[in-house]
């Protein structure tokens, strides 16, 4: 059997352990999930002209058309690594194949910086793990809004105070939460995108709340601050960040509500779906998601056990990953998952009921 065709073999059987819920129907929308095999860079111009009819790319010249297109051919090569490094993974063809991963990390990662603890954060309470269910989910109850361009904790938090299930300004922390870290040489935040998430609940403490999406709307840029105290919805009471045991971590889900996690979003870029367990990934920490579950585990590839993991909802659309959620194995703190977790206690607000 040749190299071409067992990896095909391996892609077929990762599509349909790990995406089963997508309905593939035309040859060329299999082929751009799938991972490219170096010898098939040599239809990476078909492979690029489904890429841009599949996510609507248009450039201006021929000259970052051309430009674009050696990009795109780059990031083949680095799925068909990272499917290699991270075997129980689905990588391949995203909306972001034409960006080099500076422009990526840039765009749509966090500041390259260490993060650290706000003043403000407390270290959580261990809680009692013996009685954790198997597999958890808090979709599934209601305290968790659909994928959009950014994602927080505090709806979460204020639907267990309240038991509605709130949709929060993103753009309000977009364009009002500049809190500088003169430790940094006075980097400043920009929200709760981007891994900064701890610093987003500080913000959000000492403002005094944070507006609903619709009296505040998203517009995906930045803008001027516009925060109307009296429209508050949701404000935190406090925050705590949790221990790297990952059942304690487990337990504050269940207990508390989705968790923010930092994590190092290295094969990010080119993930479809699966379970991302990478034989090597670093510790650094680029990126912030939300941590709504875990899973048991579930059939990986070919030769591979099951694994159990955690479900993230990330802030890229729905049509990236597994309908905008990535699943990132429980072990070893892969990607510096468990690192950087943190709890937030939502402060019930009457002003705009």
């Amino acid at each position: 059997m040749g190299r071409h065709t067992l990896l095909s073999l391996l892609l077929f059987a990762a599509v349909a352990t790990a995406a089963t819920s997508v309905q593939i129907t035309d040859n060329d929308d299999l082929l751009i999930r799938q991972v490219i095999d170096a010898d098939d860079l040599l239809n990476a111009e078909h492979h690029f002209t489904n890429f841009k009819s599949k996510f609507s790319k248009t450039y201006a010249t021929e000259e970052e058309h051309n430009y674009r297109f050696g990009v795109f051919k780059s990031n083949l090569r680095r799925a068909n690594k990272h499917a290699k490094l991270d075997p129980s993974a689905v990588h391949g063809v995203t909306k972001f194949s034409d960006l080099t991963p500076k422009e990526f990390r840039r765009q749509f990662l966090g500041l390259n910086r260490r993060l650290r603890l706000p003043v403000d954060a407390h270290k959580a309470p261990i809680l009692p793990t013996n009685n954790l269910p198997g597999d958890f989910d808090w979709r599934d109850k209601g305290a968790v809004t659909g994928v959009k361009d950014q994602a927080c904790a505090l709806e979460g938090a204020n639907f267990l105070a309240t038991g509605k299930l709130e949709t929060l300004s993103e753009q309000q922390l977009v364009d009002c939460d500049h809190l500088c870290d003169p430790e940094e040489g006075g980097a400043c935040d920009a929200g709760c995108n981007g891994g900064l998430m701890n610093t987003a609940f500080e913000y959000i403490l000492q403002s005094g709340g944070v507006q609903l999406e619709k009296d505040y709307p998203y517009t995906g840029q930045d803008g001027k601050c516009k925060f109307d105290k009296s429209k508050v919805v949701a404000s935190v009471s406090n925050f705590s960040v949790i221990s790297l045991d990952e059942d304690q971590i487990a337990a504050n889900l269940v207990q508390n509500g989705p968790l923010s996690v930092a994590i190092n979003a290295a094969y990010m870029q080119t993930y479809i779906g699966g379970v991302s367990c990478p034989y090597i990934c670093g510790k650094h920490q680029d990126h912030g998601v939300l941590l709504v579950g875990y899973g048991a585990g579930e059939y990986a590839p070919i030769r591979l056990k099951k694994k159990p993991f955690w479900i993230l909802k990330n802030s890229w659309g729905e049509n990236w990953g597994e309908n905008g959620y990535y699943k990132i194995c429980r072990v070893r703190n892969i990607c510096g998952v468990d690192s950087m977790v943190s709890t937030v206690a939502a402060a019930i607000s009457t002003s705009n009921n």
